[in-house]
């Protein structure tokens, strides 16, 4: 069972979802206000935040990225703005999943499911739970990724690496298939369940968000018109 925030002023709506989500077996958390909503999720730490991106008090991006800014907590945006543009910025803000409405009650509960085993999925028992990877650049530096399943985190060079549910899903695909060509239709089915809103231009996104947050580092190399290959050496 999940602890899911939905955070919905749409009263018909929201009672739906939540309707939904309990029948499902989870533990639905309704707020109609972004008031509270950061405060709350700092100190619950939700499994998942359902958010609406219009709200009467306040902008859903602009909480996303407040959220971000405290912990890893997967969010998947409702929202009736469907251009390319405002999927974009949803994904570069972290967000794991995009939903337009209108949208079934069917569908939503489909996406919920897929995007809470997308972010357990890599807690599952391997042989080993800890990769690190060494990569030389240009100039001659050596760098080191440490990515540990157990914890789901990333390290550059000992530095610790934000990263959401999805990038990090992405990277270590990449990462434990390093020196393979990956393409993006390997990784929206791998990493995304191809349920994301965006197709292949969210696995741009995606990457474009990492390799920010990887300060630039090239442990991932653009094959282009196909996909991607990670070029990073396993220290083992």
């Amino acid at each position: 069972m999940a602890k899911i925030f939905v955070v919905e002023d749409n009263a018909g709506l929201s009672e739906a979802i939540i309707s939904y989500l309990s029948i499902e077996g989870h533990n639905p958390i309704l707020f109609d206000r972004v008031n509270g909503v950061v405060e709350a999720a700092a100190m619950a730490q939700p499994d998942l935040i359902i958010l609406d991106v219009m709200l009467p008090d306040g902008n859903g991006f602009n909480i996303a990225r407040k959220i971000k800014e405290e912990a890893d907590i997967p969010i998947m945006f409702l929202t009736a703005r469907s251009s390319e543009s405002d999927r974009i910025t949803g994904f570069e803000l972290g967000a794991d999943d995009y939903v337009v409405k209108p949208f079934s009650m069917r569908e939503l509960v489909l996406r919920v499911r897929s995007l809470l085993a997308r972010v357990n999925r890599s807690t599952a028992q391997t042989e080993d739970h800890h990769h690190l990877f060494i990569h030389t650049d240009e100039k001659g530096v050596k760098h080191t990724l440490e990515l540990d399943e157990d914890a789901h985190t990333c390290s550059q060079d000992g530095k610790e690496i934000k990263l959401t549910a999805t990038e990090w899903k992405i990277i270590f695909y990449l990462a434990v298939h390093h020196h393979t060509l990956i393409s993006r239709e390997q990784l929206l089915g791998q990493c995304l369940d191809y349920l994301a809103e965006g197709s292949q231009r969210s696995i741009n996104t995606h990457m474009k968000n990492i390799r920010a947050k990887l300060e630039q580092v090239n442990w991932v190399e653009t094959v282009r018109g196909f996909g991607y290959r990670f070029i990073g050496e396993n220290d083992k």
